[in-house]
């Protein structure tokens, strides 16, 4: 099992250099990967901090040589497919193919129709699918014509070739995001490379991961290829249960644990400074 941070994109404080220095040291501590969060609000009354998690990740990758980097997750359905494609490739050729892209549906009206973005869940699961399939195709570095339901990249005579495609092959992997339990998001996740589940009501339990596991390994039936359990979990260096815990996930089948490094596991509360100091030491302890 690897190993692999999430921290918010948001905070008092919070900016890109500030992200690129933790994800140097969480390389330095041992950690595989180094995930952002992808809001464009912070969950708190303003003015809070916010960085774009593609600029913030772009420093990442200048600041590390091995780790893991990527998003957990980018809501696709408020995201231009031409655009992340670039932005993607980019990233993943000057990481030199380390770039892992979690995705998901979205949630909370503040980024969905109060920004003027389609409101509907159901709509927004369609948005997903079309956008990660056209995603795909763009990745290629071939011509691709695409006249869907809710995007277009067609005209006379005309193709979109977006080059060069990424480094990794046969393609960045998607790791899909998603509430267990639940339907859609899993059947999602398991046509991709990978699943991180969540729930909203406690924390995650081994149980859940070999639920997660049993679901998608059925859905996945004669597929080949890699395909991840990233579980979620806050763990503290002096827990001396903590080895036995990522024991029995992996056992159950997970092949990432996320570390849930935000300041609310700290005690922040509004309003007030967040707990920079105690979350980089965190990270710093290394798995």
């Amino acid at each position: 099992m690897r190993f692999g941070v999430s921290v918010p994109c948001f905070g008092t404080g919070v900016d890109a250099a500030l992200m690129a220095r933790w994800a140097s040291r969480a390389e330095a501590a041992g950690w595989d990967g180094f995930f952002l969060w992808d809001h464009l609000f912070a969950f708190a009354a303003g003015p809070v901090d916010v960085v774009d998690p593609f600029i913030t990740l772009a420093a990442a990758a200048c600041s590390t040589e091995s780790i893991r980097l990527g998003t957990l997750v980018t809501p696709l359905p408020r995201r231009r497919p031409v655009v992340l494609a670039r932005q993607t490739a980019t990233l993943d050729r000057l990481s030199g193919g380390r770039l892992v892209l979690g995705v998901g549906s979205g949630g909370g009206p503040y980024e969905w129709e109060y920004c003027g973005e389609e409101s509907s869940p159901a709509v927004r699961g369609e948005m997903l699918d079309e956008h990660l399939e056209l995603l795909n195709r763009l990745w290629t570095g071939e011509p691709v014509r695409h006249e869907g339901r809710h995007y277009r990249v067609a005209g006379p005579d005309w193709s979109a070739v977006c080059h060069p495609p990424p480094l990794q092959r046969p393609r960045i992997p998607v790791w899909v995001g998603g509430t267990w339990p639940g339907n859609r998001p899993f059947a999602r996740a398991a046509r991709w490379d990978g699943v991180v589940p969540m729930r909203q009501d406690g924390s995650w339990e081994v149980a859940d991961t070999a639920s997660v596991v049993r679901r998608v390994r059925s859905l996945r039936e004669g597929e080949d290829g890699p395909f991840e359990v990233v579980v979620p979990g806050e763990s503290e260096p002096a827990d001396t249960g903590r080895r036995n815990r990522f024991a029995d996930h992996e056992q159950a089948g997970a092949t990432w644990w996320v570390e849930a490094v935000h300041p609310w596991r700290y005690g922040y509360e509004e309003p007030g400074e967040w707990p920079l100091g105690e979350m980089e030491e965190r990270l710093q302890a290394g798995p």
